[in-house]
């Protein structure tokens, strides 16, 4: 095994348990959690075992392994991006929609707190 290999690994054992981590302490969704483990632990394999790559590769009609990986992975990013994109449109909108509420209930609760024979002040 290459040192290249042995530092990736520890790597992903790594993530893998930061991960389950996250799971546990409910800062990361189970589902999402579940998508973050299969990866890193995916990630190791196909470095422990650069063969299955070229194997899967193969069987689908791609002539290297090295670019099955790649396909998949931008894929996978591009499908990530999208999701991240859904959303902070959704966030936004959130807050646009707090901000209003608390503009209008701002200037009704300032609306009631005037005196009735004073001037609006401008």
């Amino acid at each position: 095994m290459l040192a290249f290999q042995i530092i990736v690994i520890l790597f992903c054992l790594y993530a893998a348990f930061r991960v389950w981590q996250k799971i546990r302490s409910r800062s990361l969704g189970s589902r999402w959690g579940a998508f973050w483990l299969a990866f890193w632990l995916g990630v190791g394999a196909t470095v422990a075992l650069p063969w299955t790559t070229s194997l899967l590769a193969a069987r689908l009609g791609v002539t290297r392994g090295v670019d099955l990986v790649i396909y998949v992975s931008v894929i996978v990013l591009f499908y990530l991006v999208f999701r991240l994109t859904l959303k902070i449109e959704k966030l936004e909108s959130n807050i646009t929609k707090l901000v209003r509420e608390i503009a209008l209930s701002s200037s009704e609760e300032k609306t009631k707190n005037q005196e009735p024979n004073s001037r609006p002040q401008v």
